[in-house]
C-alpha cells in the first residue's frame, strides 16, 4: 500500500505520523499545488489530505486510488460525485476538535470582553510603576454571567460552548440554520430573536446553503451595540465588508474571528485597516490546533486507514 500525504505540513511538524509506517510505503509532501497534483497520486492507494481539491482533474491519473481522507471535518473540497462514480472511498474525521475549539472561543471572547490586550500593553509600557492608583481603571468590561450568548449552529462544538457559557451564568440561546428541530436542554430562538438580543454571538455552524452569507449587513444591524461576535465556523458565512463597516461604525462593539473568506489572509481584506485590537481580533485558523486535537485527528485517520483495508 501506497500512502501519499499532498499537504503534511497543514498538521504540524510536531504531530507524530509514524503509525503510517506500519501501514505501507509512505510519502509526504509539505504542499502541493495543484498542478502538481496529477503526478503525485499516480501510483496512490491512500490520500491523505486537508485543503487541496480532489476532482475528475486532480486525480484522474490516479490509477491504483482506493481512499481519500481528509484531514479535517468539512469535505467541501471533494467532488463525490467522480468518487462514486471511480468507486473511491472518503472518510472526514468528526469530533476530534470539540474541545479544542470550544477552549478557543473563550478565549477570543475574554481576550476582547475584559480589553486584555490594553491591560497587557498598559503594564508592559509601564505606566503602572509608580502610578497613583492600584487599580487602572480606563477600559471597562462587564461580567458574563446575567449576558445572553446566541450561538449559530448547535453541533457538538456548539453544545460544548454552551454548556460552558451556562457554567459561567449566562443565559444560552441558539438558532439553527438549517430549521432543525430543538434539541432538548437548550432554547432555540428565530435568527432575528438571537440577533436583536444577545450580548455574544459566536458561530459554529459548518458551511452550507443554509450559512453562506448568513451574517451580512442586514444582521449586523440588528445586533446590540456591545454586542460581541465571533466566528469559529467557516469565513464565508460572514459577509466580511459588512462586519468591517460594523465594526468601524460602532454598530457593534467587537469582533473576534478564527477563519476568514479567503486564508491565508488576503491583502485586500476589509480588516487591515482595523488595528483597534479592543474592536477586532483574528487568529490564523487555529481554533482546532491544539497538539492533542492534533493527534487525535491522525489517530483517528490512521484508524481509518487500516479498518478500511482490512475490511477489502
Amino acid at each position: 500500500m501506497k500512502i501519499v500525504f499532498l499537504d503534511a505540513k497543514t498538521i504540524g511538524e510536531d504531530i507524530d505520523l509514524s503509525q503510517f509506517d506500519e501501514l505501507g510505503e509512505v510519502v509526504k509532501y509539505p504542499f502541493t499545488a495543484p498542478e502538481e497534483v496529477p503526478k503525485r497520486v499516480q501510483d496512490a492507494d491512500v490520500l491523505i489530505i486537508n485543503k487541496i481539491e480532489i476532482n475528475e482533474k486532480s486525480i484522474h491519473s490516479a490509477k491504483n486510488l482506493k481512499l481519500v481522507c481528509v484531514t479535517a471535518t468539512g469535505t467541501n473540497n471533494l467532488d463525490k460525485d467522480y468518487l462514486e462514480q471511480r468507486g473511491i472511498a472518503w472518510r472526514n474525521v468528526a469530533g476530534y476538535s470539540t474541545e479544542s475549539v470550544a477552549q478557543h472561543t473563550f478565549a477570543m471572547l475574554f481576550y476582547l470582553l475584559e480589553k486584555l490586550r490594553y491591560y497587557d500593553d498598559y503594564v508592559k509600557s509601564e505606566q503602572y510603576v509608580g502610578d497613583t492608583v492600584s487599580t487602572h481603571f480606563n477600559e471597562h468590561f462587564h461580567e458574563l454571567h446575567g449576558m445572553t450568548w446566541g450561538i449559530i449552529g448547535l453541533g457538538n462544538i456548539g453544545r460544548r460552548v454552551a454548556d460552558i457559557a451556562a457554567f459561567f451564568g449566562a443565559k444560552v440561546i441558539y438558532y439553527s440554520p438549517s430549521g432543525s428541530s430543538s434539541q432538548k436542554g437548550y432554547c432555540q430562538v428565530d435568527f432575528d430573536t438571537l440577533l436583536t438580543t444577545s450580548d455574544i454571538i459566536s458561530v459554529h455552524a459548518p458551511l452550507n446553503q443554509y450559512t453562506e452569507g448568513l451574517m451580512n449587513q442586514d444582521a449586523f444591524k440588528k445586533m446590540q451595540p456591545h454586542a460581541i461576535f465571533l466566528n469559529l465556523g467557516r469565513g464565508q458565512i460572514v459577509d466580511e465588508d459588512a462586519l468591517a463597516a460594523a465594526l468601524l461604525e460602532n454598530k457593534i462593539a467587537a469582533a473576534g474571528l478564527d477563519v476568514l473568506k479567503e486564508e491565508p489572509m488576503s491583502k485586500d481584506s476589509p480588516f487591515l485597516k482595523i488595528k483597534d485590537s479592543r474592536k477586532l481580533y483574528i487568529t490564523p485558523h487555529v481554533g482546532w490546533a491544539s497538539v492533542e486535537s492534533r493527534t487525535r485527528l491522525m489517530q483517528t485517520i490512521a484508524g481509518q486507514v487500516r479498518d478500511f483495508f482490512s475490511q477489502t
